[in-house]
């Protein structure tokens, strides 16, 4: 019998079982939303929201398969092929994001990974992003052990890179490239130094126990990712996934829940597929634990809520913008002491401090 202080302590963990992250994903929903805010105020000031902007710097025309990219060369989805940006008009678009309180400014490109002579262009970009005080990311696709460190030495602060679904199901989503592809630019990226964004995909035709897998993949890392965008599919005509079924709300916020329980100091955004949300159900994900959002009105090629918009929302439901990133993590020494084990009322008593 697994117990509820077994699954909530709010300790980091990295031996996820596969019998615990099934009692997870059957516990009941509002108890299940209850501990994971309980464990989100173990380690974050409550009613603070990371903000983070994304470029498309190289769009279109990429060489993999992803059954969910409207970028990817195989599928006619409509979408212009563009080069890659000049650096002075991604400086001038990061410029625009600090302006509307964006804390990370992230840069995408479509590529398997990225040829020297355009990568030398993107650590020119990181660079100078770097240098106007915002957090620098970057999703490039695979990286060798040598580019992740030159990615390091320019100044690069997170690298972007999702495992999109379980091990198990990838191979219906992505032919060109192995799950364990993924990994390996994962190890490259926290050997170099470098914070690590990895999330996944729902709504693709994956199985609840693919989803599960995918999030107990990520926390039995060596490290947990510093950051975990869970992105609920944006269906695109032209895809293998145009007809996909859509996620229903409860699905997406047990995602969410299950993402802070097992990761409970890294950042879970809310990514793709927040312009079908209605408020109420971003709402529930605020209080499953979800404490970033993606920021702007596109994210890549597809569309996102408008920074007015947001600001409006987060004012509605208490909630602020972090100004400096980072600055709602807390430490060791000011975060609250608590151990379940120790204390089984613990779980309930801290939820109303």
């Amino acid at each position: 019998m697994i117990s509820r202080e077994q699954l909530f302590s709010a300790h980091p963990r990295h031996d996820w079982t596969d019998d615990e992250v099934r009692a997870l994903s059957e516990w009941p929903l509002l108890d299940l939303v209850f501990q994971a805010q309980t464990i989100h105020r173990q380690h974050f000031q409550p009613g603070r929201v990371q903000t983070s902007t994304l470029l498309s710097i190289k769009t279109g025309a990429c060489p993999e398969d992803c059954a969910y990219c409207p970028q990817s060369a195989r599928y006619d989805t409509g979408l212009s092929r563009e080069q890659l940006m000049a650096v002075e008009e991604v400086v001038e678009r990061a410029r625009k994001a600090r302006e509307n309180g964006a804390s990370r400014f992230c840069m995408g490109a479509a590529w398997r990974s990225p040829r020297e002579k355009d990568f030398r262009v993107v650590l020119e970009m990181v660079r100078r992003v770097k240098s106007l005080g915002l957090e620098t990311c970057v999703t490039l696709g695979m990286l060798s052990r040598e580019q992740a460190q030159a990615l390091k030495d320019a100044g690069l602060d997170y690298y972007n890179h999702n495992i999109d679904t379980s091990e198990r199901y990838y191979s219906k989503i992505i032919t060109t490239r192995q799950f364990a592809d993924r990994l390996h630019t994962l190890e490259h990226v926290r050997d170099a130094g470098i914070h690590v964004c990895s999330g996944g995909i729902i709504g693709m035709g994956e199985a609840l126990e693919d989803r599960w897998e995918m999030l107990r993949t990520l926390a039995n890392l060596p490290q947990h990712p510093d950051s975990v965008p869970i992105n609920q599919l944006v269906a695109v005509k032209g895809t293998p996934l145009e007809d996909a079924e859509p996620v229903e709300a409860h699905e997406f916020i047990r995602t969410v829940a299950m993402a802070r329980v097992m990761m409970p100091r890294a950042y879970v955004r809310l990514s793709a597929g927040r312009e079908s949300m209605n408020d109420e159900t971003q709402a529930m994900c605020f209080m499953a634990g979800a404490n970033s959002i993606f920021y702007g009105e596109q994210l890549l090629t597809t569309p996102n809520p408008q920074c007015e918009k947001d600001q409006k929302l987060l004012t509605t439901w208490g909630l602020d913008i972090e100004e400096q990133a980072g600055d709602s993590l807390l430490t060791s020494d000011d975060a609250m002491s608590w151990d379940a084990a120790d204390d089984e009322g613990a779980l309930y008593t801290n939820a109303a401090r």
